[in-house]
């Protein structure tokens, strides 16, 4: 059995880094699945000890830890489609629906006779890798696709370190005799946690902020968290036998730390919805200072906007437009940092702090997104000179949400939504499909990443334009 030591160490850092890439801001689907794949192992490690090391197969924790540990695959295969260049929208349909499905096709057959006590070795084989390889092939031929260097080697280095996260399922399935299967399990692990590293770092990239302040402020909090529960714990059991008993309850303990800690904010608010079940005001309040709190370690100070080349400004104002009705994720965007926002907020007099800038941006945003609009009164119209701004204004400024079950009903209005909403959205839902709404709007994107840089070379800024 592999040192009770590493056990705890390799279980604490993967139920961290999974925890950590759930807990992020915004549900992408690779980062999502990606750490519910490490949430899954790092659970199934610590069911190991109460397996009996592998004795006794037909055990109930044998069969769980057995099933567990089947989970990353199909998780794993459909975090690895989601990060396909250009898969947007649909990424969770490419990663999600194929993770579901690879579970319920090929896994869930396992599962059962993993359950029932055994399977053959062949079958086994085929259900537990044959949707991880299938992903990396799709993932390989996507490299080449890439738009950004940078990307192009996250995606490269994924794909290898899936190709030894096949591996070590593979030994893990089928064990050599000179390799206990713990340690195959803990190098499972090792796979998993830089994959999940790689993630998190194109994630950042992605949104344009800076991970290293925020990862080592939470890596700091989950590991003060499990060695103050762990470590009297584990000082009041050295004498005990060395048995599965207590480094299942130290795991435990040590678990349960690291998940208050990582996940504080989202227990906060759950907290807040019970006390302050009858002050919504209160609760938007301190949920609001709570991300922007959370924001703050994200931001890049060294991020150089005006030396960044098109397409990466490009991505930064599409980030920002999708957070354009949420002003503490809006407030973790390089864009506060731009000339033109600081400019404004001095000569308003505002405060220069995270949420004045973010409100700023939001104002500046709103303007560039107006200058899209055709000259005239209409304040809606479905020919092709309208379509950049339709794509925009309708979803981020008026709020409408064309594909959701739950969205705005569109009235117009000054109770409602600004005038046009209702044909708007009738227009959206019945004539534009997702995907094309979605081109569209990264077109407006960069129309609108070209207007706030001609307005950031002007020495005053013109205000927002005449309707």
């Amino acid at each position: 059995m592999a040192p009770a030591a590493l056990v705890v160490a390799t279980f604490g850092f993967a139920l961290w880094l999974g925890l950590y890439l759930l807990g992020r801001p915004g549900a992408r689907p690779a980062r999502v699945l990606a750490g519910l794949g490490l949430v899954a192992y790092a659970l199934g490690l610590g069911v190991g000890p109460a397996a009996g090391a592998g004795s006794g197969g037909g055990a109930l924790p044998d069969r769980l830890q057995a099933v567990l540990l089947t989970l990353p695959a199909p998780l794993w295969t459909g975090a690895l489609l989601a990060l396909r260049p250009g898969a947007g929208r649909s990424g969770w349909r490419a990663g999600g629906g194929l993770a579901g499905g690879a579970w319920l096709t090929l896994q869930l057959p396992l599962v059962v006779l993993l359950a029932a006590g055994g399977a053959p070795p062949a079958a086994v084989a085929v259900c537990a890798l044959l949707p991880l390889l299938l992903a990396a092939a799709a993932l390989g031929r996507a490299i080449r696709g890439a738009p950004d260097v940078s990307r192009r080697r996250g995606l490269a280095l994924i794909c290898t370190a899936a190709l030894f996260f096949a591996l070590a399922a593979g030994l893990l399935l089928f064990p050599a005799a000179w390799l206990p299967r713990s340690l195959v399990v803990l190098s499972l692990g090792g796979d998993l946690l830089l994959l999940g590293a790689v993630i998190a770092v194109l994630d950042a990239f992605d949104e344009g902020e800076a991970l290293r302040p925020d990862l080592l402020r939470s890596a700091a909090g989950a590991a003060f968290a499990a060695v103050l529960l762990g470590l009297p714990l584990g000082l009041l059991l050295r004498d005990a036998a060395d048995g599965p008993t207590a480094l299942t309850l130290l795991l435990v303990t040590a678990g349960s730390g690291i998940a208050l800690q990582t996940l504080g904010d989202p227990l906060q608010a759950a907290i807040d919805r019970v006390v302050f079940a009858d002050a919504p005001a209160l609760r938007r309040a301190r949920a609001g200072l709570r991300e922007v709190t959370s924001a703050l370690p994200r931001v890049d100070p060294d991020l150089d906007l005006e030396r960044l080349d098109d397409a990466a400004f490009v991505r930064l104002t599409r980030r920002a437009l999708s957070h354009y009705g949420d002003l503490p994720r809006l407030a973790g965007s390089p864009l506060v940092r731009l000339p033109l926002v600081t400019r404004r907020l001095a000569a308003r007099g505002a405060a220069d702090d995270a949420l004045e800038r973010a409100a700023e941006l939001k104002a500046v945003l709103a303007e560039s997104i107006a200058r899209l609009k055709p000259r005239g009164p209409a304040p809606f119209g479905t020919s092709d000179e309208w379509r950049h701004y339709n794509a925009l204004y309708f979803p981020y400024v008026a709020g409408l949400r064309p594909y959701s079950r739950r969205g705005p009903d569109g009235r117009d209005g000054p109770d409602g939504r600004p005038p046009g909403s209702a044909a708007a959205l009738e227009w959206l839902r019945a004539a534009v499909p997702e995907r094309t709404l979605h081109h569209w709007q990264g077109a407006a994107a960069r129309a609108v990443a070209g207007d706030l840089r001609e307005r950031a070379r002007r020495p005053q800024d013109g205000g927002p334009p005449a309707s």
